[in-house]
């Protein structure tokens, strides 16, 4: 389990669920935005060194 982090007296392991939602919740997540979309969280978590463990991109939001 290489993920997971220490210090002297405590160990933990980070993971996030993040959700991205429009305002009030429009469903303009399809097509060519969720292309784009998913493009652009890719090239940021890289830039970060952020695994994607799964994502997925419903109509009126993102996980």
């Amino acid at each position: 389990m290489d993920d997971i982090n220490s210090l002297t007296h405590s160990k933990w392991r980070c993971k996030y669920h993040i959700v991205f939602a429009p305002k009030y919740r429009r469903q303009e997540i399809y097509g060519q935005i969720k292309v784009d979309i998913g493009q652009i969280l890719r090239k940021l978590c890289e830039q970060k060194g952020v695994e994607i463990i799964e994502a997925q991109a419903c109509r009126d939001h993102i996980h």
